[in-house]
């Protein structure tokens, strides 16, 4: 089969390239699926588990990319609930080859059905995003009807989604990006939205809740904002501040078959929009990935 590897420690985007590689194995419990779309986030070429395997052995050269849509083609001993044929869509494991590939061997657990009308470059935008979004609002920072929340890089992948989850949920929610996200984060529900090129985010004044996936200054800044009592999430680092009198936190998203299954549900009634920008075939991965900060939406790669 065709796959993007990434060689050595150290790599950039720009620096994967497309190989033949062996069909995955299928172990005890897995699903081998064949790829329709696949998700990749460029800052995983620094995480451990793209370079290490659980037990701390190299793995390298790895496929990157966590995020699928497809149809099973195999079932490894042991499997239940999916069958050869279904269509899925869902997370890879973090520290096995991922999902930059025609196909890929998959923990069935970590997979939902896909229902027929949600299309495979939908589906393969939504599940770090969708699971990061609902895990950071409501299992980590609890956010409930009338709240206001600041959502930074709110027309990223995980940020668009959490804007309209957000809203859903009835809360007041400010978005914070660059000028150009402004008319995109206000069409996804937003009421207001703080232009971070050329205003400091301080300006979105004091919130319940803080959402953060950019980091740094931005994230220093907005949790100064956060009320007595109010919560910072941030998924880009660990908060080196924390508000005055409220709760500071860091996480890793979980895979959630029961939450997939239910986002997908949100898609199909078109309550929710997966921002899809750039659609691009394999052998046009690196290429893609180095475009990416110039493309609103989840960049989906096709096999």
């Amino acid at each position: 089969m065709r796959a993007i590897i990434a060689r050595e420690r150290g790599v950039g985007v720009g620096d994967l390239v497309l190989e033949d590689r062996p069909y995955p194995y299928a172990a005890e419990n897995d699903v081998v699926v064949r790829v329709h779309a696949a998700g990749f986030t460029p800052g995983e070429l620094e995480w451990p588990g793209t370079w290490t395997d659980r037990a701390g052995h190299d793995r390298a050269p790895a496929i990157p990319g966590h995020e699928l849509s497809g149809v099973v083609a195999e079932l490894g001993y042991g499997t239940t609930g999916l069958t050869v044929g279904q269509r899925v869509f869902g997370l890879t494991d973090w520290a096995r080859d991922g999902s930059l590939a025609e196909f890929t061997a998959v923990e069935a657990r970590n997979l939902a059905a896909l229902p027929a009308g949600i299309d495979h470059t939908v589906a393969a935008a939504l599940p770090i995003s969708g699971l990061t979004a609902w895990q950071g609002l409501f299992d980590h920072a609890r956010l409930t009807t009338g709240q206001t929340v600041l959502i930074t890089g709110a027309a990223g992948a995980v940020g668009s989604i959490a804007v309209q989850l957000a809203r859903e949920a009835g809360a007041v929610v400010i978005g914070a990006g660059r000028a150009r996200d402004r008319e995109v984060v206000l069409d996804l529900g937003a009421q207001d939205f703080v232009d971070l090129d050329t205003k400091d985010v301080r300006e979105a004044g004091d919130v319940d809740v803080v959402f953060d996936v950019i980091g740094g200054e931005v994230l220093a800044g907005a949790a100064e904002l956060v009320r007595p009592g109010g919560t910072l999430v941030s998924v880009a680092m660990p908060p080196d501040v924390r508000p005055k009198d409220g709760r500071a936190l860091f996480f890793v998203v979980e895979p959630d078959r029961v939450r997939l299954a239910d986002l997908a549900r949100r898609v199909s009634d078109g309550r929710l929009r997966p921002l899809v920008g750039a659609v691009r075939p394999l052998s046009e991965t690196a290429d893609a990935c180095v475009r990416t900060s110039s493309v609103i939406g989840k960049t989906i790669i096709v096999p």
